[in-house]
């Protein structure tokens, strides 16, 4: 898969130990709708997706954390969008920062979203899944960061995947 954009936490530790994490992403559009996560404990949407499980396929890693957390019927994976490479620093002693590999493919899937599965934590942060306009998703992501000196990595990553989806979704059109 093509690597699209590295980005770097300003306080990763250059040089440092490090591990890789494999996570996977979906972009799943429907017209101007798209399927997010919407996180109320900082208020922000997210592409469904997540860890890859040791021995697992990145595909079915994809169908797997899509269906969890979204409850998405008629997942279909349609190409690859791209690899986005983040390096940021690790909360445990073992190592200095964590490599994250997001493997980032475009999808299809029904409106109707059926029983979601999410992990204890994504229910105690209020996650739910939501179909959203795409410009909308986008100018609130960008309006949270604004109000936010200290935005993480991870909706950088994500706003920047819904622009490159809007691009991609422009360029289609």
């Amino acid at each position: 898969m093509n690597l699209i954009q590295t980005l770097i936490h300003p306080d990763a530790i250059e040089q440092g130990t490090e591990y890789t994490r494999l996570s996977v992403r979906a972009l799943i559009a429907k017209d101007d709708q798209v399927l997010l996560l919407y996180t109320e404990r900082y208020d922000d949407y997210s592409l469904p997706g997540g860890g890859v499980d040791a021995g697992e396929s990145l595909e079915a890693a994809l169908l797997r954390e899509v269906a969890e957390e979204t409850g998405a019927q008629g997942l279909r994976i349609l190409a690859e969008f791209g690899l986005v490479e983040e390096l940021r620093p690790w909360y445990k002693p073992d190592f200095d920062n964590v490599r994250m590999l997001s493997y980032c493919y475009l999808c299809d899937a029904e409106t109707a979203l059926g029983e979601t599965a999410l992990e204890h934590y994504e229910v105690a942060n209020g996650m739910t899944p939501r179909w959203v306009p795409l410009a909308e998703a986008i100018a609130h992501n960008e309006a949270v960061m604004a109000g936010s000196p200290k935005a993480g990595l991870s909706i950088l990553r994500e706003t920047w995947l819904l622009k490159q989806l809007q691009r991609h979704q422009q360029l289609a059109a």
